[in-house]
């Protein structure tokens, strides 16, 4: 048999099995493929639509240390920590506590993520910043609790000091 016929055998024998398939198709009760689609989309809809339950509660923070930030532009941050529970923060901002989870960083810094909000927290040991990921845009920045004003502080008053003599 050469190659020529074989193909050709292939191409009439998968030609045939299509039509028979769409033949089958055709008479099959057409309500019956209506509302098994009909019942697949709500439940595909729900599944997307219903976020976290973790990320929407608003966290206790009860028992937590409160560390409060300073922002520029005026802004106030504070951040609930449990020394039970290093993988959470709870992030005060605008009036609203959002439970936030620590990511994985190559670089070392602090990172909180809150997927349903679009909420991150990136903290190094220099300040912190509040950015949202939906937006794409910072929310706070240049963030320093009262440790790290202290560095601050002292630098700049050795440079005054300075510049007065």
């Amino acid at each position: 048999m050469s190659l020529a016929k074989l193909l050709l055998a292939c191409s009439l024998s998968l030609t045939a099995l299509t039509l028979s398939s769409a033949a089958r198709a055709d008479n099959a009760p057409a309500k019956a493929t209506t509302k098994k689609t009909a019942k697949a989309k709500p439940a595909a809809k729900a599944a997307e639509a219903k976020p976290a339950d973790e990320d929407v509660a608003e966290p206790a923070v009860g028992e937590s240390a409160a560390t409060e930030f300073d922002c520029e532009l005026g802004n106030k941050i504070t951040i609930y920590e449990n020394v039970n529970d290093d993988a959470h923060i709870a992030l005060r901002w605008k009036k609203r506590l959002h439970r936030l989870t620590r990511v994985g960083t190559s670089t070392g810094a602090n990172r909180f993520e809150n997927h349903v909000y679009g909420l991150v927290w990136i903290g190094i040991p220099a300040k912190g910043m509040l950015l949202d990921s939906k937006q794409g845009r910072q929310l706070a920045n240049e963030c320093r609790n009262a440790e790290q004003m202290k560095p601050l502080a002292a630098t700049a008053t050795a440079a005054t000091g300075t510049s007065l003599q």
